[in-house]
């Protein structure tokens, strides 16, 4: 039996420790080759048996992280991007559950492989269940196993439950994804002014409206770290938002849609999600892209189509906008609109709601963690706008379709 683990905590040495204990009659040799480390354990058989071996193979990024580094070429980040890209081309019957599980391979920060090299022992399981435990970890496992899922490959949580197969089966309702704070790549020790007035501002709000608030969540950006979309990359980005919308309210068929986005030359804006969705319609596409309208919500506001960013308690009305206003329709060319947007919104402005809505967003799922509903906010919609509002400043350097609302 093989299965590889991957996870955002570190250390080789809980391994080993882990190890020892289930095995407490082995013979554990390691090895080490940079940040890459191997162990060999040897369970000697009885008078008339044969020896079993059990093998490790673990390596870690040079410097743990939260997320892909731009520009990072390892091996290991390598193979990151190649899982990320997997699992996201994967059908999906719980695409929530799909996206966190892409969330948090944005996070890992080691994998490991563990396999039975020669013969098999009655504890490997438990093995692979307290090592998972551990490390908070996801598992590619294979099928045909005492762990296995699927009749394929596929993931499983730390708890040994399927999160994805190849076929898009998944057994649960969510996925925790947590971030250690000593791997934030910004140094949390010294914030400016500026960063620490913004998160106290948004605390204040939280706590005001009677929902909790995380004082360990760091400082987001400062305006001078931040790279802003620029006025027409929003307002072609809401623009063939729109156009997709109106398919989800079933308002036009995706194939004017498509035959309008070609016309006016924004398919090649489309995203390759959205062009799925238009291609390959489905119910559950379908409800999915509805949620955008919370999306197209944030842009207008930053464009100065939408006066006030309203507090998440209710689904935004896009009706509310006024028809002159509005990017397309049937008789108007939306380059018309892209050419005379403007950013109406402050620096100041877009930051203040990115990091309110950060820290909305990790009381939403703190409460779901913990199976407590929230009242005061529908979840929702603040993680669309948190979307939208990572989209705008740039985090991480992201694509509409890979943006992350890390909490």
């Amino acid at each position: 039996m093989i299965c590889t683990l991957y996870a955002h905590h570190v250390g080789f040495e809980k391994i080993t420790a882990i190890i020892r204990e289930i095995y407490p009659d082995g013979k554990l040799s390691e090895s080490a080759n940079g940040t890459d480390h191997f162990a060999d354990l040897t369970i000697k058989g009885g008078l008339f048996g044969s020896s079993k071996v059990i093998k490790v193979s673990y390596r870690q990024k040079p410097k743990p992280s939260y997320q892909i580094a731009e520009g990072d070429d390892s091996a290991f980040t390598n193979n990151l991007k190649g899982l990320y890209n997997y699992v996201a081309s994967l059908p999906s019957s719980k695409p929530d559950v799909q996206a966190l599980l892409l969330r948090k391979i944005q996070t890992l920060n080691c994998e490991f492989t563990v396999s039975e090299d020669k013969g098999e022992t009655k504890e490997f399981k438990t093995l692979i269940e307290r090592l998972a435990l551990e490390f908070d970890a996801i598992i590619f496992a294979q099928p045909d196993t005492p762990i296995s899922r699927s009749k394929g490959q596929h993931f499983l949580d730390k708890n040994l439950n399927l999160l994805i197969d190849g076929n898009g089966a998944c057994e649960v309702e969510t996925l925790k994804v947590q971030i250690e704070t000593a791997h934030f790549d910004a140094d949390q020790s010294v914030v400016t002014d500026e960063q620490r007035a913004r998160k106290e501002n948004s605390e204040a709000i939280i706590k005001a409206k009677g929902i909790k608030v995380n004082v360990n969540l760091p400082c987001i950006e400062t305006e001078d770290e931040v790279v802003f979309r620029t006025a027409q990359e929003v307002a072609t980005r809401v623009s063939v938002l729109s156009v997709v919308n109106y398919v989800a309210f079933n308002t036009i068929p995706p194939n004017v849609a498509i035959d309008y986005l070609k016309q006016h030359n924004l398919w090649e804006h489309a995203t390759s999600k959205e062009k799925d969705f238009l291609l390959h319609p489905t119910a559950e596409k379908q409800t999915v892209e509805t949620w955008k309208a919370e999306d197209i919500y944030v842009l207008m506001w930053a464009l100065g189509k939408v006066n006030t960013l309203d507090f998440p308690e209710n689904l935004c009305n896009l009706n509310d906008i006024a028809d002159d206003d509005q990017p397309v329709g049937s008789d108007r060319d939306p380059h018309s609109f892209i050419d005379a947007a403007t950013i109406s919104r402050s620096p100041k402005e877009i930051l203040d709601a990115a990091d309110l809505y950060y820290r909305l967003d990790w009381a939403c799922v703190d409460a779901r963690l913990n199976m407590q509903e929230m009242k005061q906010v529908h979840p929702g919609v603040v993680y669309e706008r948190h979307y939208a509002l990572n989209w705008l400043i740039s985090y991480q350097n992201a694509e509409w379709d890979d943006v992350s609302c890390d909490t």
